[in-house]
């Protein structure tokens, strides 16, 4: 299987990310949606997880049913929410033993009423962790305009480095401003990190979408964003076309300033990314 390192080292990487069904419908949704998405031979896909054990079931069963059943590079996150250390290196050993070897190592939001006490309170820790296991590729999480949890932009930037140094990439939280990715890496450069960092892309596809998406992740939509997709007007289709329409022209303008490769948050649909993927006229980047 391919070391994500290897396919950023080859040039620009096309990825998405999925997350694990909780449901029948849902299930058909995922499945019909990597049936759409799997001719663009994506350079490798990441598959979420929240923590606990049914969390831990449904990530798996997504990541080796990828594995075992199409071309793709599965990449499945992992927290250290809701598990003792010893429990994590179960985890990271059974999916070494599957043959995986590339793994998103997250902290994970808080939980208010956790199955068990998490040892390991950082992603930092946990990179180590899979670091001293054997782990082929690691990533981390980074966010442009600073982790909601951070006191201020500048802690946040040194803590990022810190856990960077330790992993081998990184991949973006959304934004909407190709300078905000821009003052993210050349504030890490500036502390002497030089990871690949991924730009991560949610395209808009309705106002409660945005609204939704601005909610959970603490992310202050720009105001000029939210205007530019409300002028769109009330028609659900106009406001799909210019969520598309920005993600594209963020797309281009982050791939022109050099950026590593575009990772899209699918919501565990197809249809926005393959018609940026057309209008980038991106070329498939898998290795199936």
């Amino acid at each position: 299987m391919a070391r994500i390192t290897e396919l950023l080292r080859a040039g620009p990487t096309f990825s998405f990310e999925f997350f694990p069904p909780r449901t029948d419908a849902e299930q058909a949704r995922l499945e019909q949606t990597i049936r759409d998405l799997e001719p663009l031979r994506p350079a490798y896909v990441s598959v979420t997880y929240r923590g606990g054990r049914s969390s831990r079931e449904r990530t798996t069963a997504v990541v080796l049913n990828l594995l075992h059943t199409t071309p793709i590079t599965p990449m499945p996150h992992l927290t250290c929410v809701e598990h003792t250390r010893a429990e994590l290196v179960e985890i990271v050993t059974g999916f070494q033993s599957e043959g995986l070897e590339n793994l998103l190592a997250l902290g994970g939001d808080p939980v208010e009423q956790p199955e068990v006490t998490a040892e390991l309170q950082y992603a930092s820790e946990l990179v180590d962790l899979a670091r001293s296991a054997g782990v082929g590729a690691i990533g981390v999480a980074a966010h442009p305009a600073g982790h909601p949890r951070s006191p201020d932009l500048a802690s946040d930037r040194r803590r990022l480095a810190d856990k960077l140094r330790r992993a081998d990439f990184a991949i973006t939280q959304f934004f909407f401003k190709v300078e905000e990715y821009c003052r993210l890496r050349d504030e890490l450069a500036a502390l002497g990190v030089h990871r690949p960092v991924i730009p991560g892309i949610m395209p808009v596809e309705s106002l409660q979408s945005m609204r939704r998406m601005s909610e959970l992740s603490g992310y202050a939509v720009p105001s000029d964003v939210v205007a530019r997709i409300e002028a769109a007007g009330e028609e659900p289709e106009a406001v799909r076309r210019a969520g598309i329409d920005l993600a594209c022209e963020l797309c281009r303008r982050l791939l022109a300033e050099g950026a590593p490769g575009l990772h899209f948050y699918t919501l565990n649909r197809s249809s926005a990314t393959r018609e940026i993927h057309r209008a980038l006229g991106l070329p498939a980047s898998g290795a199936g």
